[in-house]
């Protein structure tokens, strides 16, 4: 949960700051592609591969940040998803878990990173307009003139009979 909550806000707001139907997107089309893998593979609970998958996108999109794993590894952040599923393998867990966050991290991060700027590449991930309507605030008016207020919250307090006088 530590790791849910910590990369999702660090997501939200770094590369997804003022976007928030394609952070939706992200986890539409990520919980997806899980979804479908995880049927081929008998997956039942995908929380952890969801979050092995924001950890992948945060650490590519985060190449330079210094992480440290208990005070004994030192290493780039585009490693740490590997880190962690060496530290299940060490606990004795299955990494299928872990390699499918990473396969499904890998994919959005390629289609919506990678393969767009490469030479005639295109940008396949699109956010549809729905999420956009749903999710994205409006550009401001620059034509907005809003009304003067003479008082706060509109109201004419305190001018009213004095008690006892």
């Amino acid at each position: 949960m530590i790791f849910l909550y910590r990369y999702c806000r660090m997501l939200e707001e770094g590369s997804f700051r003022g976007r928030t139907a394609d952070f939706v997107f992200m986890f539409l089309f990520g919980g997806f592609l899980m979804t479908l893998f995880g049927l081929f593979v008998s997956l039942v609970f995908l929380g952890q591969a969801f979050t092995i998958m924001l950890v992948y996108v945060w650490s590519r999109r985060n190449p330079y940040v210094r992480m440290n794993f208990f005070g004994l590894l030192n290493f780039q952040a585009p490693f740490l998803p590997w880190v962690l599923m060496g530290f299940s393998l060490l606990l004795g867990n299955s990494i299928i878990v872990d390699l499918l966050g990473i396969a499904v991290g890998h994919i959005y991060f390629f289609l919506e990173d990678v393969f767009p700027n490469q030479p005639g590449g295109i940008r396949i991930l699109k956010t549809p307009s729905i999420l956009r309507t749903i999710f994205d605030t409006p550009d401001d008016d620059p034509n907005y003139n809003p009304l003067p207020e003479e008082r706060p919250g509109g109201f004419a307090w305190g001018e009213g009979q004095r008690l006892g006088g």
